[in-house]
C-alpha cells in the first residue's frame, strides 16, 4: 500500500476516509466504524506545530506521558502530514476503531486510560485541529497493515518514523 504522506488525495485514494478534526470527535465520535482497521492522525496546515511542556495526556499508571521540547523537535518530521499510525483490533484484540479511537481520545483529554501510543500528539498545541482518518479492514490484518504504512512511511522520510510512532 505505497503512499505519499505529504498528499491528502493520496490518502484518500488508498481508502482512507473521516477526515474529522479531534474537537469534533471529542464531541461526536458515533461516525467511527465499529470495525477493525487502521487510523492516522494528520496535520495539514504545513507549519511547525508549538511544542508543550506539559501535554494533555493521561498518566496511564502513573507513567509520565511527556518528553522533552528538544525530544519532541528531534521527532517531528518537516513536510510529512501524517504524524501518528495507529491500529484496531485484529490478532487477540477485538477492539474497533471506534473502542480504540475513543481510548486514544480519553487518554487525550487527561484520562488514566491505557493508550500509551500516539501520546506525543498531546503536547502539541493545536492537537485538537488535527484531523484524524480511518481505512476499515474487515478482512486484513491491521497490525500487518500499519506496520507496512510506517516502512513506506520510514522510505519517504529518511528512515524517521511518524512523529508520534516512537516503534515500528
Amino acid at each position: 500500500m505505497k503512499i505519499d504522506f505529504s498528499d491528502m488525495s493520496e490518502i484518500k485514494r488508498i481508502g482512507f476516509v473521516g477526515f474529522k478534526t479531534m474537537s469534533e470527535l471529542f464531541a461526536d465520535s458515533s461516525v467511527i466504524p465499529k470495525i477493525k482497521g487502521i487510523y492516522v492522525v494528520l496535520c495539514v496546515d504545513g507549519k511547525k506545530p508549538e511544542f508543550l511542556k506539559v501535554g494533555t495526556g493521561g498518566h496511564y499508571r502513573g507513567k509520565n506521558p511527556n518528553i522533552s521540547i528538544l525530544g519532541l523537535e528531534n521527532e517531528w518530521v518537516e513536510g510529512a502530514y501524517a504524524v501518528y499510525i495507529g491500529k484496531a483490533g485484529g490478532g487477540t484484540s477485538d477492539s474497533t476503531l471506534n473502542s480504540r479511537l475513543n481510548q486514544y481520545f480519553s487518554f487525550g483529554q487527561g484520562k488514566n486510560v491505557p493508550h500509551w501510543g500516539g501520546r506525543l500528539i498531546w503536547q502539541l498545541k493545536n492537537s485538537r485541529d488535527l484531523f484524524v482518518c480511518w481505512k476499515p479492514l474487515p478482512y486484513d490484518e491491521p497490525r500487518e497493515i500499519e506496520r507496512d504504512l510506517i516502512r513506506d512511511f520510514k522510505v519517504q522520510y529518511n528512515e524517521k518514523r511518524p512523529f508520534a510512532n516512537l516503534r515500528d
